[in-house]
């Protein structure tokens, strides 16, 4: 479904990302670990196509997306649930949701996925005419995922979407994601730092150290990397 090939990104001086490659396989959830700087949010940036690349190749399918603008890369079918969540504060729940379906026609298909993420999220449901800026950290988490849902994207990328959240939402969040891989067989791509939950849900992990990729495999093999344990689970 996505394959990455010798992708570098740089920021001025900043190598972030140094000749990455890896592919994602339809239905797969699929996330990269690492420490604070070493290219995971730009990896997402770089095929949601936010950031410059400097060299290397994007292919969605067989569609390769380095010169395309970001709206395009939305039409065919990739969501991108960013860092910090992003929500239109001064909107409601309802309508951010709506502004998700923005690309979708089929009107059936809009209610179907509504009916879905309230299914998934019955608090969103609560408070849908409630404004978004008023929900707690856990609800716009919620919602930043409910809007991409909505868009019925075949790839959903997701910026560390346990970051801030108490323990017991962040085992909340995941269930959902596995749940939604598991029910509409929709592919993910996660970024997170949190490499337990990464290992609880992911078919495969690759780990990002400074821009490269250091370690890659099914993710029971990665867990049991004495290396990876010691840095990402404590020993």
């Amino acid at each position: 479904m996505l394959s990455v090939k010798d992708l570098h990104v740089y920021y001025g001086g900043i190598k972030a990302l140094q000749g990455i490659s890896f592919d994602v396989k339809e239905g797969e959830i699929v996330s990269l670990i690492g420490a604070n700087g070493a290219g995971k949010s730009t990896t997402l940036r770089a095929i949601s196509r936010l950031v410059p690349i400097v060299n290397g190749d994007i292919y969605f399918y067989e569609i390769n997306l380095k010169k395309l603008p970001p709206h395009k890369v939305a039409s065919l079918g990739i969501s991108h649930v960013p860092e910090g969540r992003r929500v239109f504060a001064n909107l409601t729940v309802l309508e951010n949701l709506e502004l998700g379906a923005y690309l979708c026609k089929n009107k059936n298909k809009i209610r179907e996925n509504l009916e879905f993420v309230f299914t998934l999220f019955p608090r969103l449901k609560e408070r849908q005419k409630q404004l978004a800026g008023t929900l707690s950290g856990g609800e716009q988490q919620m919602l930043a995922i409910g809007r991409a849902l909505m868009s019925d994207a075949r790839l959903l990328l997701l910026d560390e979407p346990s970051m801030g959240l108490a323990p017991l939402l962040v085992q909340e969040i995941f269930e959902v994601l596995k749940r939604i891989n598991q029910e509409t067989k929709k592919t993910l791509l996660l970024v997170e730092q949190n490499a337990n939950m990464a290992f609880f849900i992911s078919n495969r992990i690759y780990v990002l150290e400074t821009g490269k990729i250091k370690i890659s495999g099914p993710s029971y093999e990665i867990m049991n990397n004495e290396e990876v344990r010691k840095a990402y689970l404590g020993g």
